[in-house]
């Protein structure tokens, strides 16, 4: 019918040496573990300032409004790039705008020199670019938490 399960007394005596001493390996030595932490606190101390770096530079990229391949075109309120004289939209005036100045005028401030109904189509226009589009980046990155 069914064979019995091997016991512990069917293990091969080489073996069952070889699996007493494997515990002893795996705990580390106080040295080892003082060896560790120092790596990750120099680690910690690397990485830093990076962080600082990407802070900045996000702050310092570039969102143009529009994309140079649109700049014929206007912008309507919803920040769909549309035909140039199609009413009620804004001309789009091919200027760039820093990572700084999106991120204030998502918190309520306006974008140097427009007004409040431009200003919120152009936001409109930067929180629908699309990866490929030019400023896309930035804005991805602006939106990831620090």
């Amino acid at each position: 019918m069914s064979e019995p399960i091997p016991g512990p007394e069917s293990v091969e005596p080489e073996k069952a040496a070889t699996d007493a001493s494997a515990p002893d390996l795996a705990v580390p030595s106080r040295r080892q573990l003082l060896m560790g932490g120092a790596v990750a606190a120099s680690a910690i101390v690397s990485i830093r300032p990076a962080l600082a770096n990407t802070a900045a530079s996000v702050l310092n990229c570039t969102i143009p409004v529009p994309d140079p391949s649109r700049s014929g075109n206007y912008i309507a309120p919803n920040g769909q790039m549309v035909p140039a004289g199609t009413p009620g939209a804004y001309p789009a005036t091919g200027r760039t705008y820093t990572g700084e100045q999106v991120k204030q005028a998502l918190r309520g401030r306006p974008l140097p020199g427009t007004s409040y109904e431009q200003n919120q189509a152009y936001l409109n226009y930067i929180r629908r670019l699309q990866s490929g589009q030019s400023g896309f980046t930035c804005f991805a990155s602006l939106q990831m938490p620090r």
